[in-house]
């Protein structure tokens, strides 16, 4: 680098942070990340459901997470939205065989019965996620989201599946998701699809690699990627942008997986 990050002083470092944000924010970064899935789309309901899919397996090998995606993409016809609203329990059965890492068919079906329960009796994704939402965080809205998504009949085994950042979760995938759908920043990246939450309650993603990227930079102490970890970076992150804190993920992330920081 040629420089010590740690001696930077924190204009030093936010023109740092900005510059490694505009170098990976643009429509380059859609072609090895999972948002490819939800860039197939352009009806709203689609972009939602798939991108919330996809979140949801987002763990693991990019690759893998990818190829999997595009597979439970033709599961659902390459129609998510429609096949969530119109499938009969004949139609349920091919998603059985499905699996990534741990998230199996039985997941999934569940998954696609609680998504249809979110739009038929709470007006869809978005209004469950803006009911709860509190000024700069949207934390506790995940997890009465999680509560509506499983007030239905469901398999306990599946509640692992929605993380609850109120029991400490960092709720990485739910808050890359909420990204996803929240941020708009004309780069052509994120969707900003949903006008009734603003970029400025968002939370970082907080994964392996923007967790060890924010400690070597000074931005996070507590050694664990958990719900404290996540209100320490949010933090960090909002004195540096308080409207869009999360566009630091780029950052964070292109620094960790693309330049081994």
């Amino acid at each position: 680098m040629g420089f010590k990050i740690e001696l930077l002083n924190k204009t030093d470092l936010k023109d740092f942070l900005d510059s490694k944000v505009e170098q990976y924010n643009n429509p380059k970064f859609i072609e090895s990340d999972p948002i490819q899935i939800p860039h197939q789309f352009s009806l709203k309901e689609d972009i939602e459901t798939s991108g919330f899919l996809t979140a949801t397996i987002a763990w693991g090998n990019r690759k893998s997470i990818i190829n999997n995606a595009k597979r439970l993409m033709e599961l659902l016809d390459n129609s998510p939205y429609d096949f969530i609203m119109n499938h009969d329990e004949g139609d349920l059965e091919k998603l059985q065989p499905f699996v990534h890492r741990t998230f199996n068919g039985d997941d999934t079906i569940q998954f696609i019965k609680s998504l249809k329960h979110i739009y038929v009796a709470h007006n869809g994704l978005e209004s469950v996620f803006a009911k709860h939402a509190e000024n700069i965080s949207l934390q506790t809205s995940i997890s009465k989201f999680k509560t509506t998504f499983f007030e239905i009949e469901h398999l306990n085994r599946t509640q692992k599946h929605v993380s609850d950042p109120l029991k400490n979760s960092a709720a990485k995938r739910i808050n890359m998701f909420l990204r996803w759908m929240i941020r708009n920043d004309k780069t052509g990246v994120d969707f900003g699809i949903w006008k009734s939450l603003s970029p400025a309650q968002l939370s970082c993603p907080l994964d392996v690699h923007s967790g060890n990227v924010a400690r070597k930079l000074g931005l996070l102490k507590r050694k664990q990627n958990d719900g404290k970890a996540l209100m320490e970076l949010d933090i960090a992150l909002r004195n540096f942008d308080q409207n869009d804190p999360v566009k630091y993920d780029f950052a964070l992330f292109g620094l960790g997986v693309f330049e081994g920081f």
